[in-house]
């Protein structure tokens, strides 16, 4: 719904101000895209030739025009058959002539026409009329429950829709006549010329406002439809703009913390897309670069997480190699490299020795136990040589 802020100071009982004589003879103004209803007052834009000519001469005159929307807007010069049978009697309140060389009339609705003949067509048209009359439900209590009805929808589409104005609802709430409020909101429905000109064709006040109703039913629910769509669109909208804000926060902070250590954890993330580790191990090396990324590299913690991701890089995740279980390469090996000791190289024998039996030993470890520099370490790099282990 569109709402103008225009309404006549005065009324009768019909929603008409019947001070002024209507002739049977009227000047016919073609509208494009708007449907004239009585009581209500619009401001229209003349551009043609014939009709800046017709409300001249109109206004000029009783001030009286017979406004009649055409069936088809593209139209540029309508005949008689191009325009609705049905309009309104309209009283030209101010012929405005523009700077641009046009003209700007506003017009007020008065009763509904019927055109019954064409009497010219040059310099304007000019039809015979018949006024229509509408049957009078003062106190009906049927369509003072409809009226209700129509100004609470109204009021619901006026808060659903950030383009109506406040005061649209003021408006409707001081309008007491049900004729006028029926033709001043089917004015400013949202809805296409032709379901306006059949609200305008319609004789009968209450079935007017019945189809009113149901169409503003239908405006409401494209309202709140429309509502629905642009708060989610709004919310992801904040979505991303939230992610984004706190995107570059992080990166200012990184920046702050140390080119260096972001760098440092890129290189980390490249070295593990190599590597042949599951999902679990992948996600936690992932979060332990984040984290790393995040700590400052005096805390004490720094150094506990660099050497864990560094520990997890240098792993042989599914690597495996072919064991050679030669006893007498692996003896050859062990006296070659360790004097003496031969308990402890006869027990590394039996362990080899059962592991080529068996060919699977998980739970039996082989424990080296002393001092540094006894040659623990040498012992375990011998058995590595011994079974051709890298």
């Amino acid at each position: 719904m569109e709402f103008m802020p225009i309404i006549p100071l005065s009324e009768d009982e019909d929603g008409n101000a019947d001070s002024d004589q209507i002739a049977d003879e009227l000047p016919i103004l073609p509208l494009r895209n708007a449907v004239l209803f009585p009581g209500v007052v619009i401001p229209i834009t003349v551009g043609r030739d014939k009709s800046i000519k017709a409300v001249t001469d109109a206004y000029k005159g009783d001030k009286m025009i017979g406004v009649v929307a055409q069936k088809d807007s593209n139209i540029e010069e309508p005949i008689i058959t191009d325009l609705e049978h049905i309009g309104t009697v309209a009283k030209i309140v101010k012929l405005i002539k523009m700077p641009d060389g046009g003209t700007t009339v506003i017009l007020q609705g008065r009763k509904r026409l019927s055109i019954t003949e064409i009497t010219s067509e040059d310099p304007y048209l000019k039809a015979k009329i018949n006024i229509l009359t509408e049957q009078n439900y003062k106190g009906d209590a049927d369509l003072d429950a409809i009226v209700g009805s129509i100004k609470d929808l109204a009021a619901q589409i006026i808060v659903l829709s950030p383009n109506l104005p406040s005061e649209a609802g003021i408006i409707l709430k001081n309008i007491e006549n049900p004729s006028f409020l029926i033709h001043f909101v089917s004015s400013n429905l949202n809805s296409d010329l032709q379901q306006k000109q059949k609200l305008l064709e319609i004789s009968d006040l209450k079935e007017r406002a019945e189809l009113l109703m149901s169409l503003m039913h239908t405006e409401l629910q494209y309202a709140e439809l429309k509502n629905k769509v642009t708060n989610k669109t709004r919310a992801e909208l904040d979505k991303q703009q939230r992610d984004y804000f706190l995107q570059q926060q992080m990166k200012a902070i990184k920046d702050e913390l140390g080119g260096d250590k972001v760098a440092e954890g890129k290189e980390m993330q490249k070295e593990a897309e190599a590597k042949k580790w599951p999902a679990a191990a992948a996600e936690m090396f992932k979060k332990g670069v984040e984290k790393l990324e995040r700590m400052h590299p005096s805390t004490p913690d720094y150094s506990v997480v660099y050497n864990h991701l560094d520990l997890m890089l240098e792993l042989p995740w599914n690597e495996y190699t072919n064991d050679s279980y030669d006893l007498r390469k692996a003896k050859k090996l062990l006296d070659h490299d360790h004097y003496g000791m031969n308990k402890i190289k006869e027990r590394i024998l039996e362990y080899l020795a059962v592991l080529k039996l068996k060919g699977d030993m998980k739970s039996p470890i082989l424990c080296f136990i002393g001092p540094p520099g006894i040659g623990k370490t040498r012992r375990g790099k011998s058995i590595v040589a011994a079974v051709n282990r890298t």
